[in-house]
């Protein structure tokens, strides 16, 4: 078995009017990624994801021709089932056979963001071919799976002071919710316009609802540790990215000035930047987003990091079909999972780009059993939004 063929395309996906909502990326008018898709020779198709932005907050021109033009022609020919052996090829670049018969890393120097991306997109499409080809789910490849279902938590919440409470519980009944996210950070402008809408959410979902609230990284640590004092009596679960990625120090003097767990990581890529986080004891739970992180191989790389320092392990899947699919498999095979994402603001990238229905019931969401990552590209939508650059 050989891969034969290499095509990315940037999938623009619009979403309704009614359905949009405005954060501190503006308002989200469509939903994009870099959607991939190698076969091989005999015929099996894997289809992988990777992201430099969120929603619409971003462009993929530059990511796609990067797969189409310089990774997918050293691709051609290769056996896909050496998923690490290419991850590490393409890490390391020009050196990657003196970096493997050296036994360590020896990468290009623009190793990180759309490389990774890019990186990311191939392995979790190597990883769905690999399923197919054996007939066997991803999980199964990974070590097997701690549970046909997982909880979920509904990640949402952007309504204002006298709505956030409303939108939340209508998550909550969507799909039986027992945990929901909501962001807090400069979409708010003021400290205590977030620390209010915290306060509101938590009144209206009560004390048996587990809480999270996401920043962007939008703070500074004086003022993440000053929110963090605000919302003191919201029993928070978690404070994800409350400073930016590039500040580790920093969060880690907001994780050790308060109580409330961290969480980090969807801004980072490969397990280097997550040993970082681990040893500077920056964060309690990491989310890695396999689209952007190394993919599935580096995600599994960093969620056994979590449990060798025994921290959590929650992806970021605010994404489309192949990195969510991805963050299902990963969490059925981590002793260090505990808890799925699951967007409840419009996401065509996951309900309508596959044929499958992708639901949460009794905050539960089930892990797939069928071979690779277990969904069907609807065609019709992909060559409907394809933008090939």
């Amino acid at each position: 078995m050989r891969i034969k063929t290499v095509e990315a395309w940037w999938i623009k996906i619009p979403i309704e009017a009614s359905r949009q909502h405005r954060s501190d990326f503006g308002r989200l008018t469509t939903f994009d990624s870099a959607i991939l898709r190698i076969e091989t020779d005999d015929g099996i198709v894997g289809w992988g994801e990777g992201k430099n932005a969120a929603g619409s907050s971003g462009t993929y021109g530059t990511l796609v021709h990067m797969i189409n033009h310089e990774i997918g022609p050293k691709l051609i020919g290769r056996d896909p089932a050496d998923i690490s052996t290419i991850w590490e090829m393409l890490y390391n670049g020009v050196r990657h056979e003196t970096a493997a018969n050296s036994g360590h890393a020896m990468p290009e120097i623009a190793r990180r963001g759309l490389s990774v991306a890019a990186i990311s997109a191939v392995d979790i499409a190597l990883w769905d071919i690999l399923g197919k080809s054996l007939g066997v789910p991803v999980w199964k490849l990974l070590g097997g799976r701690k549970a046909d279902r997982l909880p979920a938590y509904a990640s949402g919440g952007w309504e204002s002071v006298d709505r956030i409470g409303e939108q939340l519980r209508s998550y909550i009944a969507a799909g039986g919710f027992k945990s929901v996210k909501m962001r807090v950070g400069a979409m708010d402008r003021a400290l205590h316009v977030s620390a209010s809408r915290v306060r509101a959410a938590r009144k209206a979902i009560g004390p048996d609802v587990d809480l999270m609230v996401d920043a962007h990284g939008t703070y500074t640590v004086a003022e993440a540790k000053r929110f963090i004092q605000m919302v003191a009596d919201c029993d928070l679960a978690w404070f994800e990215e409350p400073v930016i990625a590039d500040d580790k120090p920093g969060m880690a003097e907001v994780r050790a000035a308060g109580n409330v767990p961290i969480a980090a990581g969807e801004s980072e890529a490969t397990r280097f930047a997550f040993r970082d986080l681990a040893m500077l004891r920056a964060a309690d739970i990491f989310q890695p987003d396999p689209a952007f992180c190394g993919g599935i191989t580096e995600a599994m790389r960093i969620s056994s990091l979590a449990s060798a320092f025994n921290l959590r392990f929650a992806p970021h899947l605010w994404a489309g079909a192949p990195c969510f699919f991805s963050g299902l498999h990963l969490c059925a095979a981590s002793p260090a999972s505990f808890i799925i994402e699951y967007s409840l603001g419009a996401n065509p990238m996951i309900h309508d780009l596959v044929e499958d229905t992708v639901s949460v019931k009794d905050g539960m969401v089930e892990i797939p059993d069928r071979p690779g990552l277990g969904f069907t590209i609807n065609q019709r939508v992909l060559e409907t939004h394809a933008q090939r650059q």
